[in-house]
């Protein structure tokens, strides 16, 4: 065989090599986007089926917070629609209004010390705390995997494999301007 043609055909096995190796790499990353998101889907749910318990066990101690209880409610049902419908953008703003509803609600238990005392209560708080610290830490692994493949598919040579193949990029989970900001305690006391 002629030199020239062993060359060839090594340049081209190679390069078959890499495409496959790029293309598996894109691949991992948008199964770690997928896997990212029903991390939160997770906690979602579970926060979703816990909700319910919280708001029943302060309706038994809270007889004149009626709309507190009740914007948390709407706050739980946006989150579930957005989370059902696969919605990012629609998530982070009922999860902006689910926060402020869940500190108001916690804010407002402060003055009812017979809650507070409540082991069921107790029990609710500290599990609906645990799991929104679980979201946000999911959140962030979900960012970063959106970023890793957001950027991978525009670089040069993976976004030749990428748009020939129609890998799309991810949507952040991102949160509304009030989230972002440290809470007005006074305001949530008064």
């Amino acid at each position: 065989m002629d030199p020239f043609w062993l060359i060839v055909l090594v340049l081209l096995a190679l390069a078959i090599f890499y495409s496959i190796f790029l293309y598996n790499n894109l691949v991992r990353l948008k199964h770690n986007v997928s896997r990212a998101w029903s991390n939160i889907d997770v906690l979602l749910k579970q926060r979703h089926d816990e909700l319910p318990k919280l708001v029943e066990t302060c309706k038994q101690h809270m007889t004149y917070e009626q709309d507190t209880l009740e914007k948390v409610m709407q706050a739980r049902s946006a989150v579930a629609s957005a989370r059902e419908a696969g919605n990012v953008g629609a998530l982070g703003q009922a999860e902006t209004q689910m926060r402020i509803g869940l500190g108001n609600l916690f804010a407002v238990a402060e003055a009812y010390p017979e809650l507070r005392a409540s082991e069921s209560f107790q029990h609710l708080h500290n599990r609906i705390t645990s799991l929104e610290s679980g979201i946000a830490d999911r959140r962030e692994y979900y960012n970063d995997c959106v970023n890793h493949l957001n950027i991978r598919i525009e670089q040069f040579p993976d976004i030749i494999i990428a748009r020939r193949l129609r890998f799309l990029p991810a949507t952040l989970l991102e949160f509304d301007e009030a989230d972002l900001k440290d809470a007005d305690m006074k305001k949530l006391f008064s």
